[in-house]
Protein backbone atom coordinates (compact mmCIF):
# COMPACT_ATOMS: atom_id res chain seq x y z
CA UNK A 1 0.00 0.00 0.00
CA UNK A 2 0.79 3.45 -0.83
CA UNK A 3 -0.23 6.85 -0.67
CA UNK A 4 -1.39 9.59 -3.59
CA UNK A 5 0.96 12.52 -3.95
CA UNK A 6 -1.08 14.33 -5.67
CA UNK A 7 -4.67 15.51 -4.92
CA UNK A 8 -6.27 13.35 -7.19
CA UNK A 9 -7.44 9.42 -7.42
CA UNK A 10 -4.65 9.28 -9.57
CA UNK A 11 -3.92 5.03 -9.17
CA UNK A 12 -6.21 4.55 -6.91
CA UNK A 13 -8.13 2.13 -9.22
CA UNK A 14 -5.48 -0.09 -8.57
CA UNK A 15 -6.09 -1.48 -4.97
CA UNK A 16 -2.42 -0.53 -4.18
CA UNK A 17 -2.49 3.16 -3.82
CA UNK A 18 -4.63 5.75 -1.34
CA UNK A 19 -5.96 8.67 -2.38
CA UNK A 20 -5.72 10.97 1.07
CA UNK A 21 -7.03 14.20 -0.30
CA UNK A 22 -11.07 14.63 -0.59
CA UNK A 23 -11.05 16.35 -4.35
CA UNK A 24 -10.97 13.70 -7.06
CA UNK A 25 -9.95 15.28 -10.23
CA UNK A 26 -10.39 11.93 -11.76
CA UNK A 27 -6.98 11.47 -13.25
CA UNK A 28 -6.31 7.33 -13.69
CA UNK A 29 -9.68 6.75 -13.82
CA UNK A 30 -10.66 3.67 -15.40
CA UNK A 31 -12.15 4.55 -18.28
CA UNK A 32 -11.66 7.61 -20.71
CA UNK A 33 -13.46 9.79 -22.76
CA UNK A 34 -15.15 8.50 -26.31
CA UNK A 35 -13.80 9.73 -29.14
CA UNK A 36 -15.85 13.16 -30.46
CA UNK A 37 -18.62 12.45 -32.64
CA UNK A 38 -18.51 15.96 -34.28
CA UNK A 39 -15.81 16.89 -36.99
CA UNK A 40 -14.89 18.42 -40.49
CA UNK A 41 -16.30 16.61 -43.32
CA UNK A 42 -13.97 16.98 -46.11
CA UNK A 43 -15.89 15.72 -49.40
CA UNK A 44 -13.34 15.21 -52.67
CA UNK A 45 -15.80 14.09 -55.19
CA UNK A 46 -14.86 13.16 -58.66
CA UNK A 47 -17.08 11.04 -61.18
CA UNK A 48 -16.80 7.86 -63.29
CA UNK A 49 -19.55 6.96 -65.35
CA UNK A 50 -18.09 3.17 -66.24
CA UNK A 51 -16.43 2.90 -62.16
CA UNK A 52 -18.08 1.19 -59.57
CA UNK A 53 -16.73 0.85 -56.40
CA UNK A 54 -18.15 -2.39 -55.09
CA UNK A 55 -16.57 -4.22 -57.59
CA UNK A 56 -13.65 -3.68 -54.91
CA UNK A 57 -13.11 -5.19 -51.72
CA UNK A 58 -13.15 -3.63 -48.69
CA UNK A 59 -9.35 -5.71 -47.83
CA UNK A 60 -8.18 -4.16 -51.05
CA UNK A 61 -9.15 -0.77 -50.04
CA UNK A 62 -7.28 -1.57 -46.27
CA UNK A 63 -3.92 -2.24 -48.13
CA UNK A 64 -4.22 0.93 -50.02
CA UNK A 65 -4.49 2.84 -47.56
CA UNK A 66 -1.98 0.97 -45.64
CA UNK A 67 0.50 2.66 -47.94
CA UNK A 68 -0.42 6.33 -47.18
CA UNK A 69 1.79 7.34 -44.38
CA UNK A 70 0.88 9.87 -41.97
CA UNK A 71 2.05 13.08 -43.22
CA UNK A 72 5.90 13.81 -42.10
CA UNK A 73 6.45 10.05 -41.00
CA UNK A 74 7.33 7.00 -42.66
CA UNK A 75 4.15 5.02 -41.22
CA UNK A 76 1.02 4.53 -42.50
CA UNK A 77 -2.66 5.84 -41.18
CA UNK A 78 -3.56 2.08 -41.16
CA UNK A 79 -1.17 1.04 -38.48
CA UNK A 80 -1.65 4.00 -36.48
CA UNK A 81 -5.47 2.85 -36.21
CA UNK A 82 -6.74 6.32 -37.61
CA UNK A 83 -9.18 4.01 -40.22
CA UNK A 84 -12.50 4.08 -38.25
CA UNK A 85 -14.55 3.13 -41.32
CA UNK A 86 -14.80 2.43 -44.89
CA UNK A 87 -17.62 1.84 -46.85
CA UNK A 88 -18.01 0.97 -50.54
CA UNK A 89 -21.41 2.67 -52.14
CA UNK A 90 -22.63 2.33 -55.44
CA UNK A 91 -21.08 5.67 -56.60
CA UNK A 92 -18.35 6.48 -53.78
CA UNK A 93 -15.58 5.00 -51.70
CA UNK A 94 -16.07 6.33 -48.48
CA UNK A 95 -13.52 6.62 -45.76
CA UNK A 96 -13.45 7.63 -41.86
CA UNK A 97 -10.47 8.72 -40.36
CA UNK A 98 -9.96 9.60 -36.98
CA UNK A 99 -7.04 12.35 -36.42
CA UNK A 100 -6.03 13.73 -32.72
CA UNK A 101 -3.91 16.77 -34.47
CA UNK A 102 -4.04 20.92 -34.13
CA UNK A 103 -2.78 21.37 -37.31
CA UNK A 104 -5.45 21.50 -40.22
CA UNK A 105 -2.66 21.19 -42.53
CA UNK A 106 -2.62 17.37 -41.64
CA UNK A 107 -6.22 17.23 -42.23
CA UNK A 108 -5.47 18.66 -46.44
CA UNK A 109 -2.36 16.14 -46.71
CA UNK A 110 -3.96 12.77 -44.92
CA UNK A 111 -7.13 13.70 -47.35
CA UNK A 112 -4.97 14.06 -50.43
CA UNK A 113 -2.76 11.21 -49.82
CA UNK A 114 -6.40 9.21 -49.14
CA UNK A 115 -7.32 9.93 -52.35
CA UNK A 116 -4.27 9.82 -54.39
CA UNK A 117 -4.01 6.22 -52.90
CA UNK A 118 -7.67 5.00 -53.46
CA UNK A 119 -7.40 6.51 -57.25
CA UNK A 120 -4.44 4.07 -57.69
CA UNK A 121 -7.18 1.03 -57.26
CA UNK A 122 -8.91 1.83 -60.94
CA UNK A 123 -7.11 3.52 -63.87
CA UNK A 124 -10.64 5.48 -63.77
CA UNK A 125 -11.71 7.92 -61.30
CA UNK A 126 -13.53 7.05 -58.47
CA UNK A 127 -15.87 9.21 -55.90
CA UNK A 128 -14.45 9.71 -52.23
CA UNK A 129 -15.40 11.17 -49.09
CA UNK A 130 -12.85 11.39 -46.75
CA UNK A 131 -14.36 12.42 -43.41
CA UNK A 132 -11.87 13.73 -40.56
CA UNK A 133 -12.52 13.93 -36.88
CA UNK A 134 -10.62 15.52 -34.10
CA UNK A 135 -10.64 12.92 -31.26
CA UNK A 136 -11.11 14.04 -27.90
CA UNK A 137 -9.19 10.98 -26.44
CA UNK A 138 -9.31 7.01 -25.99
CA UNK A 139 -11.62 5.16 -26.69
CA UNK A 140 -13.96 3.66 -23.88
CA UNK A 141 -12.11 1.22 -21.89
CA UNK A 142 -9.29 2.42 -22.92
CA UNK A 143 -8.68 -0.43 -25.24
CA UNK A 144 -9.89 0.97 -29.16
CA UNK A 145 -7.67 1.88 -31.70
CA UNK A 146 -9.12 5.82 -31.15
CA UNK A 147 -5.87 6.53 -29.15
CA UNK A 148 -3.57 6.64 -31.91
CA UNK A 149 -1.93 10.36 -31.77
CA UNK A 150 -2.43 10.53 -28.08
CA UNK A 151 0.44 13.18 -28.15
CA UNK A 152 -1.09 15.41 -30.56
CA UNK A 153 0.83 18.15 -28.92
CA UNK A 154 3.99 17.29 -30.22
CA UNK A 155 5.20 16.95 -33.41
CA UNK A 156 7.72 13.81 -32.91
CA UNK A 157 7.76 11.17 -30.78
CA UNK A 158 11.19 9.12 -30.04
CA UNK A 159 11.24 5.90 -28.33
CA UNK A 160 14.44 5.28 -26.40
CA UNK A 161 14.88 1.66 -26.01
CA UNK A 162 16.33 -1.27 -25.14
CA UNK A 163 15.93 -5.09 -24.72
CA UNK A 164 17.86 -5.51 -21.74
CA UNK A 165 17.88 -3.44 -18.28
CA UNK A 166 21.31 -1.41 -16.83
CA UNK A 167 22.57 -0.65 -20.32
CA UNK A 168 22.35 3.55 -19.11
CA UNK A 169 18.67 3.93 -21.00
CA UNK A 170 17.33 6.18 -18.99
CA UNK A 171 20.21 8.49 -18.70
CA UNK A 172 20.86 8.71 -22.43
CA UNK A 173 17.40 9.72 -22.52
CA UNK A 174 17.14 11.99 -19.98
CA UNK A 175 20.70 13.99 -21.50
CA UNK A 176 19.36 13.53 -24.96
CA UNK A 177 16.13 15.31 -23.95
CA UNK A 178 18.10 18.29 -22.77
CA UNK A 179 20.65 18.01 -25.49
CA UNK A 180 17.53 19.08 -27.62
CA UNK A 181 16.37 21.45 -25.69
CA UNK A 182 19.84 22.98 -25.90
CA UNK A 183 19.41 23.75 -29.44
CA UNK A 184 16.24 25.47 -28.83
CA UNK A 185 13.83 22.71 -29.40
CA UNK A 186 10.10 22.48 -27.32
CA UNK A 187 11.06 19.31 -25.69
CA UNK A 188 9.13 16.85 -23.57
CA UNK A 189 10.48 13.68 -21.77
CA UNK A 190 7.61 10.88 -21.02
CA UNK A 191 9.27 8.17 -17.97
CA UNK A 192 7.42 5.15 -19.66
CA UNK A 193 9.31 3.11 -17.50
CA UNK A 194 6.23 2.01 -14.95
CA UNK A 195 7.92 -0.22 -12.54
CA UNK A 196 11.38 1.25 -12.41
CA UNK A 197 10.92 5.38 -13.00
CA UNK A 198 13.86 7.05 -12.94
CA UNK A 199 13.90 10.46 -14.54
CA UNK A 200 12.81 12.25 -11.77
CA UNK A 201 16.39 11.42 -9.71
CA UNK A 202 18.72 12.04 -13.11
CA UNK A 203 16.94 15.37 -13.98
CA UNK A 204 16.89 16.81 -10.41
CA UNK A 205 13.32 17.40 -9.30
CA UNK A 206 10.83 16.07 -6.93
CA UNK A 207 8.11 18.21 -6.45
CA UNK A 208 4.78 16.96 -6.81
CA UNK A 209 2.90 18.10 -9.92
CA UNK A 210 -0.03 20.62 -10.09
CA UNK A 211 -3.31 19.33 -11.68
CA UNK A 212 -5.36 21.76 -13.30
CA UNK A 213 -8.38 21.12 -15.18
CA UNK A 214 -8.30 17.49 -14.52
CA UNK A 215 -5.16 17.74 -16.44
CA UNK A 216 -1.79 16.78 -14.52
CA UNK A 217 0.67 19.61 -15.46
CA UNK A 218 4.22 18.37 -16.47
CA UNK A 219 6.96 19.74 -14.56
CA UNK A 220 9.73 21.90 -16.36
CA UNK A 221 13.79 21.26 -15.46
CA UNK A 222 16.80 21.93 -17.16
CA UNK A 223 14.26 23.33 -20.18
CA UNK A 224 12.52 20.15 -20.46
CA UNK A 225 8.93 19.22 -20.05
CA UNK A 226 8.41 16.31 -17.90
CA UNK A 227 6.11 13.45 -16.77
CA UNK A 228 7.04 10.74 -14.54
CA UNK A 229 5.23 8.37 -12.55
CA UNK A 230 8.09 8.75 -9.65
CA UNK A 231 5.94 12.22 -9.73
CA UNK A 232 3.00 10.69 -8.36
CA UNK A 233 3.96 7.72 -5.82
CA UNK A 234 6.17 7.08 -2.89
CA UNK A 235 9.50 6.30 -4.38
CA UNK A 236 10.14 3.43 -1.45
CA UNK A 237 7.21 1.59 -2.62
CA UNK A 238 7.34 -1.04 -5.08
CA UNK A 239 4.40 -1.07 -8.03
CA UNK A 240 3.10 -4.57 -7.41
CA UNK A 241 1.12 -4.12 -10.61
CA UNK A 242 -0.71 -6.77 -13.08
CA UNK A 243 -0.45 -5.83 -16.81
CA UNK A 244 -3.64 -4.38 -17.25
CA UNK A 245 -3.17 -2.10 -14.15
CA UNK A 246 0.15 -1.19 -16.04
CA UNK A 247 -1.19 -0.42 -18.86
CA UNK A 248 -4.09 1.81 -17.68
CA UNK A 249 -1.24 3.87 -16.00
CA UNK A 250 0.76 4.82 -18.99
CA UNK A 251 -2.56 5.61 -21.17
CA UNK A 252 -3.35 7.83 -18.23
CA UNK A 253 0.49 9.35 -18.48
CA UNK A 254 -0.27 10.11 -21.58
CA UNK A 255 -3.79 11.28 -22.13
CA UNK A 256 -4.36 13.19 -18.52
CA UNK A 257 -1.17 15.20 -18.63
CA UNK A 258 -1.16 18.57 -20.39
CA UNK A 259 1.67 18.45 -22.63
CA UNK A 260 2.67 22.22 -23.68
CA UNK A 261 3.06 21.91 -27.52
CA UNK A 262 6.25 20.26 -28.37
CA UNK A 263 8.86 19.74 -31.26
CA UNK A 264 10.13 16.43 -29.45
CA UNK A 265 8.87 14.08 -27.10
CA UNK A 266 11.45 11.71 -26.25
CA UNK A 267 10.28 8.52 -24.12
CA UNK A 268 11.83 6.70 -21.86
CA UNK A 269 10.72 3.31 -22.40
CA UNK A 270 10.92 0.42 -20.06
CA UNK A 271 13.68 -2.39 -21.11
CA UNK A 272 12.23 -5.12 -22.47
CA UNK A 273 9.35 -5.70 -25.68
CA UNK A 274 6.95 -6.21 -23.80
CA UNK A 275 2.78 -5.06 -23.26
CA UNK A 276 4.57 -1.43 -22.79
CA UNK A 277 6.54 -1.02 -26.06
CA UNK A 278 3.39 -2.82 -27.69
CA UNK A 279 1.17 -0.26 -26.75
CA UNK A 280 3.20 3.01 -26.78
CA UNK A 281 3.80 1.46 -30.61
CA UNK A 282 0.14 0.99 -31.42
CA UNK A 283 -1.17 4.41 -29.58
CA UNK A 284 1.53 6.52 -30.03
CA UNK A 285 2.75 8.18 -33.38
CA UNK A 286 6.25 7.21 -33.01
CA UNK A 287 8.84 8.78 -34.95
CA UNK A 288 11.04 6.36 -34.90
CA UNK A 289 13.09 4.81 -32.03
CA UNK A 290 16.64 4.61 -30.82
CA UNK A 291 18.38 1.60 -29.48
CA UNK A 292 20.49 1.94 -26.33
CA UNK A 293 23.06 -1.01 -25.85
CA UNK A 294 26.48 -2.02 -24.77
CA UNK A 295 29.05 -3.91 -26.96
CA UNK A 296 28.25 -7.29 -25.34
CA UNK A 297 26.90 -9.95 -26.74
CA UNK A 298 24.54 -10.41 -24.40
CA UNK A 299 23.66 -7.15 -24.40
CA UNK A 300 23.04 -6.85 -28.17
CA UNK A 301 20.84 -10.24 -28.55
CA UNK A 302 18.19 -8.30 -26.30
CA UNK A 303 18.72 -4.90 -28.60
CA UNK A 304 18.35 -6.97 -31.55
CA UNK A 305 15.04 -8.42 -30.25
CA UNK A 306 13.86 -4.86 -29.58
CA UNK A 307 14.74 -3.85 -33.21
CA UNK A 308 12.80 -6.46 -34.80
CA UNK A 309 9.76 -5.78 -32.47
CA UNK A 310 10.03 -2.13 -33.85
CA UNK A 311 10.12 -3.47 -37.02
CA UNK A 312 6.90 -5.37 -36.66
CA UNK A 313 4.70 -2.36 -36.22
CA UNK A 314 6.54 -0.66 -38.68
CA UNK A 315 8.47 2.30 -36.51
CA UNK A 316 11.83 2.66 -38.26
CA UNK A 317 14.93 2.29 -35.93
CA UNK A 318 16.38 6.20 -36.47
CA UNK A 319 19.68 4.36 -34.58
CA UNK A 320 22.09 2.57 -32.39
CA UNK A 321 23.99 3.86 -29.52
CA UNK A 322 26.58 2.24 -28.00
CA UNK A 323 26.93 2.68 -24.13
CA UNK A 324 30.00 2.29 -22.07
CA UNK A 325 31.88 1.54 -25.05
CA UNK A 326 35.28 1.83 -23.15
CA UNK A 327 36.44 2.71 -19.52
CA UNK A 328 40.06 4.65 -19.30
CA UNK A 329 41.42 3.99 -16.02
CA UNK A 330 42.53 7.09 -13.57
CA UNK A 331 46.19 8.20 -14.68
CA UNK A 332 45.81 6.36 -18.15
CA UNK A 333 45.18 7.06 -21.35
CA UNK A 334 44.79 3.16 -22.52
CA UNK A 335 40.93 2.27 -23.36
CA UNK A 336 39.63 -0.74 -21.37
CA UNK A 337 37.24 -2.28 -23.44
CA UNK A 338 35.14 -3.89 -20.53
CA UNK A 339 32.27 -5.16 -22.64
CA UNK A 340 34.24 -5.95 -25.64
CA UNK A 341 34.82 -3.74 -28.82
CA UNK A 342 32.63 -2.50 -31.95
CA UNK A 343 29.26 -4.30 -31.03
CA UNK A 344 27.36 -1.69 -31.15
CA UNK A 345 28.82 -1.03 -34.53
CA UNK A 346 28.84 -4.36 -36.15
CA UNK A 347 24.98 -4.65 -35.30
CA UNK A 348 24.29 -1.37 -37.03
CA UNK A 349 25.86 -2.48 -40.34
CA UNK A 350 24.39 -5.62 -39.72
CA UNK A 351 20.48 -3.95 -39.23
CA UNK A 352 21.47 -1.46 -41.99
CA UNK A 353 21.00 1.62 -39.27
CA UNK A 354 23.34 4.59 -38.36
CA UNK A 355 25.48 4.16 -35.28
CA UNK A 356 24.75 7.40 -33.46
CA UNK A 357 27.51 7.57 -31.05
CA UNK A 358 29.60 5.27 -28.69
CA UNK A 359 29.62 6.82 -25.30
CA UNK A 360 32.25 5.60 -22.55
CA UNK A 361 31.94 4.29 -19.27
CA UNK A 362 32.81 7.21 -16.97
CA UNK A 363 32.23 7.58 -12.91
CA UNK A 364 31.05 11.42 -14.17
CA UNK A 365 27.80 10.19 -15.76
CA UNK A 366 27.09 8.22 -12.55
CA UNK A 367 27.98 11.51 -10.37
CA UNK A 368 26.05 13.55 -12.57
CA UNK A 369 22.80 11.17 -12.78
CA UNK A 370 23.00 11.04 -9.10
CA UNK A 371 23.46 14.82 -8.16
CA UNK A 372 20.46 15.25 -11.00
CA UNK A 373 22.30 17.41 -13.07
CA UNK A 374 22.29 16.26 -16.83
CA UNK A 375 26.16 15.71 -17.85
CA UNK A 376 25.58 17.71 -21.21
CA UNK A 377 25.69 20.49 -18.88
CA UNK A 378 28.26 19.26 -16.54
CA UNK A 379 31.10 18.21 -19.04
CA UNK A 380 31.62 19.78 -22.39
CA UNK A 381 32.79 16.66 -24.02
CA UNK A 382 29.60 15.10 -23.48
CA UNK A 383 27.44 17.73 -24.42
CA UNK A 384 29.77 17.66 -27.70
CA UNK A 385 28.31 13.80 -27.85
CA UNK A 386 24.78 14.39 -27.42
CA UNK A 387 24.94 17.73 -29.52
CA UNK A 388 26.02 14.92 -32.58
CA UNK A 389 23.61 13.03 -32.05
CA UNK A 390 20.58 15.68 -31.74
CA UNK A 391 21.82 16.91 -35.25
CA UNK A 392 21.78 13.89 -36.92
CA UNK A 393 18.08 12.75 -35.54
CA UNK A 394 17.25 16.41 -36.45
CA UNK A 395 18.54 15.66 -39.49
CA UNK A 396 16.28 12.49 -40.32
CA UNK A 397 13.37 13.91 -38.57
CA UNK A 398 13.70 17.36 -40.83
CA UNK A 399 13.35 18.69 -37.73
Amino acid sequence: MGSCRVGVACLCLTGLLRCDARQCAGIFRKSAPGVSRGGQQIENVTRQKDTNPMALSKDQVMQALGKVSYPGLSRDIVSFGMVKGVELLPEAIVVSLVVSSSDPTIGQKLEHGVREGLQQLSPGRIDVNVELRAASGPAAGGHGTAQAMLMGNARHVIAVASGKGGVGKSAVSSNLAVAFARQGLRTGILDADIYGPSIQLILGDHQQPVVRDDKIIPIVRHGVSMMSIGFLVDEDNAMIWRGPMVMNALVQLMSDVAWPELDVLVVDMPPGTGDVQLTMSQRVALSGAVVVTTPQEVALIDARKAINMFGKVNVPILGIIENMSWFIPEGSAQKQYIFGNGGGRREAERQGVDLLAEIPLDQRIRQCCDAGTPVVLEEPGYGEIFDQIVSQLRARLQL
